[in-house]
């Protein structure tokens, strides 16, 4: 098969706990053709949508040790049509360009692409987790969502909790994440005029999320890796000391973890949403069993789950992956099958 990714670039890659390189090493492994490029290589040419690519060189057997793998890997550069690869496996870090996502339509009929480019747009942010309509907080903690000052400060001011959570609407790696504690409600204003940014007409400013504290926050979070609208990993990140962000990039530790009866029933309440979304691999972010975040451009996680479970996540993904593309072929070929038989009763 032929795979390309769609990434950030080679030389970012850390071999140690990168989750996009044991899917390249996977499809490696598996004699498939595999492709890199980033978004920044999409290109159009004579009206047909293709990219700068490296291609990855077939080895006789590619070394089982990922870093090995990674050190030895060679390319060759080639511009290529994207419509002629089996699959698209989108690996960008965020922030999102969306524009870039424009390139992809013409060829989304052609080729599978994970996740799908309108899943991509619609998910891309953290205001997604409200399209779970969630009305009684069950599984996702009361969120609000504004550039609007006063309303916030209504809102932070109404709260029956001690303390609310603040973060960017377009923040990602725990940045920007803040806990406000009602005992320092005078400097809430101040935070959001940093925050929201802009002029008085509310030009270049940004909208931010104020958000129910969940207790257990500071033990931590639990990252699930949902793979077709199922649960195939998970972990707890403990925070680092001092610190209220989970982040392993922020600080923040990996402990093994088993979902409660809780938290497999978030999962099936959003897991069929997922796949209507085109969202076949995605992240989510849970405190306290309820869903704090989405994470659909290149969810992390696999190498840290893999040694703490001692699995490998990322076959089961590459499995996925081969099936809807199997899957596609045995329509197509069953479609052929037909117009011939058509064709043929229509000659006799």
């Amino acid at each position: 098969m032929k795979i390309c990714f769609i990434m950030y670039p080679w030389e970012k890659i850390d071999p140690e706990d990168d989750s996009t390189l044991r899917l390249i090493h996977e499809c490696a492994q598996r004699a498939h053709t595999v492709a890199l490029c980033t978004l920044n290589n999409l290109t159009i040419r004579e009206s047909v949508t293709s990219a700068f690519c490296d291609v990855l060189t077939k080895e006789s057997r590619p070394s089982e040790k990922i870093s090995t793998f990674y050190s030895k890997a060679t390319f060759r550069r080639s511009q290529l049509p994207l419509a002629g690869f089996d699959a698209i496996i989108m690996r960008a870090n965020p922030p999102l360009d969306t524009f870039a996502l424009n390139f992809l339509d013409s060829v989304r009929a052609d080729t599978f692409i994970m996740n799908d480019i309108d899943g991509l747009r619609i998910a891309n942010n953290k205001l997604y987790t409200a399209s779970f309509q969630d009305t009684i907080s069950e599984f996702i903690p009361a969120t609000y969502v504004s550039k609007n000052r006063d309303y916030l400060e209504r809102i932070f001011r109404e709260s029956e909790s001690d303390r609310m959570i603040l973060k960017p609407l377009d923040g990602f790696g725990g940045r920007g994440v803040i806990v406000l504690e009602k005992s320092a409600q005078q400097s809430f204003r101040s935070l959001l005029e940093f925050y929201i940014g802009g002029d008085e007409s509310g030009a270049g400013s940004n909208y931010v999320i104020l958000q129910e504290y969940v207790h257990g926050a500071e033990a931590g979070d639990v990252r699930i890796l949902m793979l077709n609208g199922d649960p195939i990993g998970a972990m707890r990140r403990v925070p680092a000391l001092g610190d209220i962000r989970s982040n392993v990039h922020a600080g923040g530790a990996v402990v093994k973890h088993k979902l409660s009866a809780q938290e497999k029933k978030l999962c099936k309440y959003i897991g069929p949403k997922l796949i209507r979304d085109g969202l076949y691999f995605a992240g989510i972010d849970v405190i306290g069993e309820k869903l704090i975040e989405v994470n659909v451009l290149s969810p992390g996680g696999i190498m840290r789950i893999n040694k703490l479970n001692r699995t490998k996540l990322q076959q089961r993904i590459i499995d996925f992956v081969e099936n809807v593309i199997n899957a596609k072929e045995l329509v197509t070929n069953r479609k052929n099958q037909f117009r011939q038989v058509i064709e043929d009763a229509d000659a006799v």
